[in-house]
């Protein structure tokens, strides 16, 4: 064999992708996975709640499959030539991405609650497979990039400072923009079709520039669309539990088929007010009734109060004292401004002079509040599962007894399940701060048999017991509902500590025993 013959066979040498081409793919790999991460919460909160041990859970899954698609790159990307595999990751990253959510709709029907064997494996089809082939893009690309072996520090240490800006930029620009502006259908496959004609067109260009037999792209192109258009049939088809997205919450208010203008309020597929349109007097919930009890004592006849509310919701109880107290105000703290829209589109809330209502986190707006400027705060702030932990410490109690007036009474709904370690705790932690505090609670309940909401009452100044036990209701099963103060109280709480800012394990105390 001559030199020119064995010239002839020799491999071509591989040619680093251009600078801004090979800045591109890593900047957007990286940061279509946060972008998966950050949305993950938004599809699995329905069906499992956004506790910690969900937001853990994505954390975990996603981080899992960062490391196990870059170990899987790095390695192909040694034993085969990456420009003909990164076409096809990106495209089969995007096929991912576009049946993730009906595979996560469908599944999440059946996960639905707080099992950890569920929260892990919901999680997981959530994120794992399409992060796993973006993870796979930046080692496949630094292997590309390394034709001089005298620059690797800076070609690396470049690459992985631009995969991380793609990161944060992601984060950041789904958190704060593409959440609160689009359905996480649109953003998922908007995603999905971005991520498809990158690599449709890296594909092109290497197939132009570099000669390569990439025979398959038009294929992929073509299964792309195709499954593209299956993930948005699918997605269109697929169970979904609300009515609209907010920034905070998947919303559905339903009619009730038993009352002509009753309305329930679904925030994350859990029931969480109730409201009959035509009566603001009627409490559906065993534990608004017992709130309306409270509201009942806390001043004589019908004559008007200030009411603070922490947590909006369907805004059953500013409604109701209204109703009860003409001429009352209330002032309703409400983080998610577009739940506070809903309400007011389908549930009759009207702003006046009885009613205003402020957008923001109840903490930071009821330190606004002046000193000893309410009769009446209800914290109903709590869902199913769903607890900020900011507002259960004994900080956050310290600011409403400066709050509350001296004969004023402060009332929180908490939802809780045996074996009650949370219930045990945040009354502690009221009684901490105020000297004169009672529990409403089925009776069963209290002996541990059941989960149920429970209400705390609170006052600077002794509670009217007699009057409160007078007005008690029945719980929503029918059962026998009581009242505790005092030493049966004590006894109850036992050796539960308060929580504090510094110690407020939430989510580990409502986890079931």
């Amino acid at each position: 064999m001559d030199q020119s013959t064995a010239t002839a066979v020799e491999v071509p040498e591989r040619r680093p992708l251009p600078g801004g081409l090979a800045s591109f793919l890593v900047f957007l790999a990286s940061g279509a996975v946060l972008v998966l991460e950050t949305v993950a919460l938004r599809l699995v909160g329905p069906y499992l709640g956004v506790t910690l041990q969900v937001t853990s859970s994505v954390i975990g899954v996603a981080l899992a499959a960062i490391a196990y698609g870059a170990w899987t790159g790095g390695r192909i990307a040694d034993k085969r030539d990456p420009r003909t595999l990164l076409p096809g990751a990106l495209v089969l990253a995007g096929i991912a991405t576009a049946v993730t959510l009906p595979v996560v709709r469908y599944a999440g029907e059946a996960l639905r609650g707080g099992a950890v064997s569920g929260i892990l494996l919901l999680t997981a089809l959530a994120v794992f497979v399409p992060a796993f082939l973006l993870s796979a893009v930046t080692p496949l690309v630094v292997k590309l990039q390394l034709g001089d072996l005298r620059n690797t520090g800076q070609v690396v240490g470049k690459l992985s400072s631009i995969g991380t800006l793609g990161a944060v930029t992601a984060t950041l620009v789904t958190g704060f923009i593409l959440v609160a502006a689009l359905p996480t259908s649109v953003i998922l496959i908007g995603l999905a079709v971005a991520l498809g004609l990158a690599g449709l067109g890296v594909g092109w260009y290497l197939r132009r520039t570099e000669k390569l037999a990439l025979a398959g792209i038009s294929r992929a192109g073509a299964l792309l669309a195709v499954v593209g258009l299956a993930g948005a049939g699918l997605s269109a088809a697929a169970p979904t539990p609300c009515d609209i997205e907010t920034a905070y919450h998947c919303a559905a208010v339903v009619p009730d088929p038993a009352r002509d203008g009753g309305r329930t309020l679904f925030l994350n597929s859990a029931r969480h007010s109730f409201v009959d349109l035509d009566d603001p007097t009627y409490l559906e919930f065993a534990y608004t009734r017992w709130l309306g009890a409270v509201t009942t004592v806390v001043a004589p006849g019908s004559q008007r109060i200030d009411a603070v509310h922490l947590g909006g919701g369907g805004f059953t109880m500013p409604r109701y004292v209204t109703a009860t107290r003409p001429g009352s105000s209330n002032e309703v703290y409400e983080i998610d401004g577009a739940l506070v829209d809903l309400d007011e589109r389908e549930l009759g809330v009207r702003q006046g002079p009885d009613l205003t209502t402020k957008v923001g986190d109840a903490r930071m707006l009821l330190a606004q509040r002046p000193t000893a400027s309410a009769d009446l705060v209800i914290g109903d702030a709590f869902g199913h599962l769903v607890v900020p932990w900011h507002l259960a410490t004994r900080e956050m109690a310290a600011d409403i007894r400066r709050v509350v007036r001296p004969g004023g009474i402060y009332a929180q709904n908490v939802i809780d399940y045996p074996p009650l370690r949370f219930i045990k705790a945040e009354v502690a932690t009221v009684r901490a701060e105020f000297p004169h505090v009672a529990l409403i609670a089925p009776v069963r309940s209290l002996a541990g048999e059941q989960g149920s909401n429970f209400v705390i009452v609170a006052s600077p100044a002794p509670l009217p017991m007699e009057q409160l036990k007078q007005r008690l209701t029945e719980d929503d099963d029918g059962g026998q509902t009581t009242i505790v103060t005092g030493e049966e109280l004590s006894a109850f709480v036992g050796d539960a500590e308060p929580l504090t800012d510094e110690y407020a394990p939430v989510d580990q105390l409502l986890a079931n025993g």
